[in-house]
């Protein structure tokens, strides 16, 4: 019978095995390494049939080659069936799996929902925030990204030649879908990098790329001369797929609509091209502090001036005496 294994995607951990048919209860833990007090301790609970392969998190189906984020698109994780039942071994060269037991009795039969029946999908779960002390499971809520799911967007549009703006044998430029500012580019590599945890020292020199084709992007404009712009990446992205923003900064578009889309690019949130190919280069991957998502929700600063705006509205209208004459 085959083996399921669940593989950390940026290597924090060995590859945990999942036993057939038992439940299995993951979350904050010095066996995933999670410190992140968002993630409780019991943050998902995972059932694996191993014959059939897929495992179930809270009804919903994962499975081979499926991810999953343990909590607000951190902590990724995919799913391994290893056909070799008699020598087991880490789907990662190199790596040794070690078993763990199961934390409970088997559970009862659930429905099974639908699987996606693209093994590119995606599935995010979520969990409410759980005290230290606290020793309950926490309800999960999960959903199944599919291929078609907006946050793989970015894989469409990235071949759509109505999209692209300029392409080389290593990038493409495309228009963002839904602008943050007059101007907003997207550079792209053709390879595909799922996340910025993902970046390995062997992908600096195609950072430099991307951040010299965003330059020239903005020399090319007809407003670079008199608009600043800003190239930078999303630490915690919404869509899949590695890319790096070139954008104004007179945020003037009608889809710049919630504190969410404004503070994603005037916060720390943001982070500098230059300061992710320097961290690249010193520390082998880029790091993602932990907390980083609470900046989402941080007040209304201009990000000329830091005076604070009560709403949107009142934010795009104070923008407008920053605008040059």
């Amino acid at each position: 019978m085959p083996t399921c294994w669940f593989v950390s995607e940026d290597d924090r951990h060995k590859p945990i095995q999942l036993p057939h048919h038992q439940a299995l209860t993951l979350g904050r833990s010095p066996e995933t390494r999670i410190k992140d007090q968002k993630c409780s301790r019991m943050q998902v609970e995972l059932r694996a049939d191993c014959n059939k392969g897929f495992i179930f998190v809270k009804q919903v189906t994962l499975k081979q080659g499926q991810k999953l984020h343990m909590v607000n698109q951190l902590f990724p994780y995919t799913v391994s069936f290893n056909e070799d039942a008699s020598s087991p071994t880490s789907p990662r060269e190199g790596s040794k799996p070690t078993k763990r037991p199961h934390q409970r009795d088997p559970c009862r039969d659930e429905a099974e929902s639908p699987a996606s029946k693209v093994a590119t999908s995606s599935l995010q779960a979520r969990a409410a925030y759980s005290p230290p002390l606290v020793e309950k499971a926490t309800p999960v809520s999960a959903k199944v990204e599919s291929a078609g799911h907006w946050s793989q967007g970015l894989k469409v549009s990235m071949q759509d030649p109505k999209m692209q703006v300029y392409k080389d044998e290593k990038v493409v430029v495309i228009k963002d879908k839904y602008p943050k500012a007059r101007h907003h580019w997207l550079v792209l590599p053709w390879e595909f990098i799922s996340s910025l945890k993902a970046l390995r020292p062997e992908h600096c020199q195609l950072l430099k790329h991307m951040q010299q084709v965003g330059d020239s992007m903005v020399q090319k404009c007809p407003d670079g001369q008199t608009l600043r712009f800003r190239l930078g990446y999303h630490a915690i992205p919404s869509m899949s797929h590695v890319h790096l923003h070139v954008i104004s900064q007179d945020f003037d578009s009608p889809c710049l609509k919630n504190k969410k889309h404004w503070n994603s690019f005037t916060t720390d949130y943001f982070i500098e091209s230059q300061d992710v190919i320097a961290m690249l280069e010193r520390d082998g991957k880029v790091s993602v502090k932990d907390g980083t998502s609470e900046l989402l929700k941080l007040p209304l600063h201009c990000h000329v001036c830091r005076k604070e705006q009560a709403t949107i509205p009142k934010l795009k209208d104070h923008l407008k005496t920053h605008l040059p004459s």
